[in-house]
């Protein structure tokens, strides 16, 4: 089997997806299921609605084009603001999409009507994140704005934590969305369908018991895939945290110096950085590099340190290897490595676990199953 590849289980990822929908439920809460780390992939998606999302979101236009190429009918939240230039597509693929600017709102009403259909918008708000989202204060008057414009429809609110600031969800934020959304609906009149509580990292609130207001939708993506918490990186309890494994083949097995044997003219130049212990280790020279994932976020095993990656090329230290030229090493990965290897064009993915074709029933409708790729 070909390697650096993604192995992907599928089964895995429904039963994180069933069990999070299941602890969800009885609060009150749906799941929106995140494609965007693994660019849209079909079969993956599928396995997310197999256990129960109510539907799926993606930052990438494209790759919402690329589920409704493989048939997907659920329905499809864009949750990066519409560029301008692409308003046409969103309209055309997606039935709503998040959005924080009265230009990109008007361009999709005209593109709506144009189409002869209604788009839903969903207001992000700013509660501490610092990245997209209309301030409090203003989105009384832009919610007033998305309900007077003919071709769109105020479908909901939603905030954003964890992402750029690393500011967590608290009870204190949670309470001010409700309150945000019982305002809007007195002064503009719809109901608002979805009050969305964040993402993954708003799963541990939400699981608590307490009163958790108007919160009806989380979007999740790193908890399904990964099953760890984004803000502590600690495994959620009960769910598979071994889902998305990064395999990669050993090329080199050697051992040499800890420092190297000439002087560097440009410091910037050594990017090889060794480990305090290394002294003495074999290296492994893996066929991978940071053109291919974030080795950062790659978990070591017992027993092996990361010295140093290149473009093309992961060394890392081991006492007593037990690999040769040849062999292959299994990395978890946090969800940068995940988003940066599912996009390789040198990466493949293989799926594990995956049903035979046949139809079964997601959210929207019937759809058939992938064979594994």
């Amino acid at each position: 089997m070909n390697s650096p590849r993604l192995e992907i289980d599928l089964q895995k990822i429904r039963y994180n997806t069933r069990t999070i929908v299941e602890r969800l439920k009885r609060r009150g809460i749906r799941v929106t299921a995140v494609t965007k780390a693994v660019c849209g992939h079909p079969a993956i998606a599928r396995a997310m609605l197999d256990g129960g999302a109510e539907g799926l979101a993606d930052a990438r236009l494209t790759n919402a084009k690329r589920l409704r190429q493989a048939g997907m009918t659920c329905p499809i939240t864009l949750i990066r603001t519409p560029m301008l230039s692409q308003v046409d597509d969103v309209v055309q693929v997606c039935e709503a999409s998040y959005n924080t600017e009265k230009a990109v709102i008007a361009a999709l009403a005209v593109a709506a009507r144009q189409q002869n259909t209604v788009h839903g918008v969903i207001l992000m708000v700013e509660l501490g994140d610092q990245r997209e989202g209309i301030r409090s204060q203003d989105l009384g008057a832009m919610a007033q704005h998305v309900v007077d414009l003919p071709g769109v429809a105020l479908k909901g609110i939603g905030a954003n934590f964890a992402c750029l600031s690393g500011i967590a969800p608290t009870a204190a934020k949670m309470q001010a969305l409700t309150a945000l959304a019982n305002d809007i609906e007195g002064q503009c009149g719809p109901f608002l369908e979805t009050v969305s509580g964040g993402n993954s990292a708003t799963l541990p609130w939400a699981l608590e018991r307490h009163a958790i207001g108007r919160i009806n939708d989380l979007r999740l993506g790193e908890a399904i895939l990964l099953g760890v918490d984004p803000v502590t990186g600690d495994q959620i309890g009960g769910l598979f945290s071994d889902a998305c494994t990064l395999i990669a083949e050993v090329i080199e097995v050697d051992i040499k110096p800890v420092q190297p044997s000439v002087s560097l003219a440009d410091h910037l130049k050594a990017t090889i950085q060794s480990a305090p212990d290394t002294l003495g280790t074999t290296r492994l020279i893996l066929a991978v590099g940071q053109q291919d994932s974030d080795m950062a976020g790659l978990s070591m095993l017992v027993g092996t340190t990361l010295i140093g990656a290149t473009s093309d090329h992961l060394i890392i230290g081991m006492k007593d290897p037990a690999l040769c030229v040849g062999s292959e090493m299994r990395f978890q990965m946090d969800y940068g490595a995940l988003m940066r290897a599912a996009a390789a064009p040198d990466i493949q993915i293989h799926l594990r676990n995956d049903r035979p074709a046949h139809s079964v029933h997601g959210a929207g409708g019937p759809v058939t199953c992938l064979a594994p790729v």
